[in-house]
Formats: structure tokens, C-alpha cells, sequence
């Protein structure tokens, strides 16, 4: 679905990422994990668009979409999530999923000058959209309350209703489940599973180990921007490389 191909980013002297080369594969929750400062966010800003890579390819669907801007990215199908959840904390809900739609129409000051067919249209389809994706992720309750009064779990799953707005076919996920309780960790795994049982491929990062071991179908380890590892939950859990750079000796198979 995805190739990395040799991507780096450098800046200046650091090579955040350096030649990595791997594939997302579709229909199945990929992981990336690895140190802090191992690369793992600056490698989700080349795939999304935010940066541009140094060098390498990055293909999507066979088509090279190496330096594309984050929108003409998310026009093909790939969205992402961002470890800080920033919403408009005195809106709704439901009204923070709208402007989430809002702004992917096309619908300009004209349309609202003249409250033109077009706006008044997408206006109702933002509206349903945003419905199906707060019922979606299990948002419907709390649809009309204040978004600065929603626990952090929440926020997470309005992260992840947001993720929904461009229709995506990959989402990008970076640590979904950062700051928030086992319980609501196994709630957002499960949702993560949803995200793939109705068609849309997942890749994430998360530090959290248990989750990923239980989740993921296969596995990426980053460390100091170059890849040291790949395979299944099982394959890295025994790899020398990866227990000495990051997991450590408790996560190893007996």
C-alpha cells in the first residue's frame, strides 16, 4: 500500500532519518516504536507532507508521492493524528467535528456571501459526517458537550473522529493512547481494530508496549533515525538488537 524507499531527512548534520526502507501493508495495524528521538515522528511528517524528505521515494498505491504537500497527501487517502489532541475547547463536540469537515470543502466567501446551494449542501454533509464519525468512535453521549469538559480519553477519540473527515484509506495514528488509563487503552485498541475490520489501514506509534504486542500485525523499530528492526510482535520481541535498544530484558520472550 505504502513504500518507503531509502527515505533520510537531514538537518543540517542530524540525520533524523537516515535510509530507511520498509512497506505499510494493507489491511493490517502496522506499528513503528523506538526510543525517544528515534525518528519516529519526523518519519509520520514525510509520509504525511509536513516536511519533504532530503532524499529516497515515497509511493503510495503505486503512484510517487515524495514531496506533496500534507492536503494534496490527504486528498489521496492518507490522514494522521498528532500526539497533542488540539481542539476548540469552548465549541462542542460535534461542532469541533464539523469545522474538522468544514475545511476540507470547497465551498468559498462567495458561497457565503450568496449562501449559495453548494455551501448550504456541504453544510449538511459536514453535519451527517460528523454524526456518523462521532458514533463512530463512541462519541455520540457527549456530541453536544463542551470540548474543554471531555476527559483526555475522549479527546483521543475525537482525535481519531477528526482522522475520519478526508474519508481516508490509511491513517497515521502517533500515540493514540498517550496519557490515558489501561482500561481506556484496551477501549482505544479496540477501536483501532474497528478502524481496520471496516477497510481503513492503521500505522502507529505508541510507547506502549503491551498494547502494540497485542495489536499490531507488524512491527518497525527506529533508533537514532535508522531502522534496526522489522517483523511480527513475536520476531521483535526476540531480537537482540531491539531488547538492547529499547525494550529490554522483561520484554523478551522467555
Amino acid at each position: 500500500m505504502l513504500e518507503i524507499r531509502d527515505v533520510s531527512k537531514r538537518f543540517g548534520g542530524l540525520a533524523a532519518v537516515n535510509a530507511v526502507t520498509t512497506t505499510i501493508e494493507r489491511g493490517k495495524v502496522n506499528a513503528i516504536i523506538g526510543p525517544n528521538g528515534a525518528g519516529k515522528t519526523t518519519f509520520f511528517n514525510l509520509v504525511g507532507g509536513t516536511i519533504a524528505p532530503s532524499s529516497g521515494q515515497i509511493v503510495y498505491d503505486g503512484r510517487e508521492i515524495t514531496g506533496l504537500r500534507a492536503d494534496q497527501v490527504a486528498a489521496l487517502g492518507i490522514s494522521r493524528t498528532f500526539q497533542a489532541t488540539t481542539l476548540f475547547d469552548m465549541a462542542t463536540v460535534l461542532d469541533n467535528l464539523i469545522v474538522g469537515h468544514r475545511l476540507r470543502t470547497r465551498s468559498g466567501l462567495v458561497d457565503v456571501l450568496f449562501n449559495s446551494s453548494r455551501l448550504r449542501a456541504e453544510e449538511r454533509t459536514c453535519r451527517e459526517k460528523a454524526r456518523e464519525a462521532l458514533d463512530f468512535v463512541g462519541l455520540s453521549p457527549v456530541a453536544h458537550r463542551l470540548a474543554g469538559d471531555i476527559s483526555q480519553e475522549e479527546r483521543k477519540r475525537v482525535a481519531l473522529a477528526l482522522a475520519l473527515a478526508t474519508d481516508p484509506k490509511l491513517v497515521l495514528l502517533d500515540e493514540p493512547a498517550g496519557g490515558v488509563n489501561p482500561e481506556e487503552t484496551v477501549g482505544l485498541a479496540d477501536l483501532i481494530r474497528k478502524f481496520v475490520r471496516h477497510g481503513i489501514t492503521v500505522c502507529l506509534i505508541e510507547h506502549k508496549m503491551n498494547m502494540i504486542m497485542s495489536l499490531a500485525d507488524k512491527i518497525m523499530v527506529l533508533n537514532y533515525g535508522e531502522k534496526i528492526a522489522e517483523g511480527t510482535p513475536a520476531e521483535i520481541r526476540r531480537d537482540p538488537a531491539v531488547i538492547d535498544a529499547y525494550l529490554g530484558s522483561e520484554h523478551a520472550d522467555v
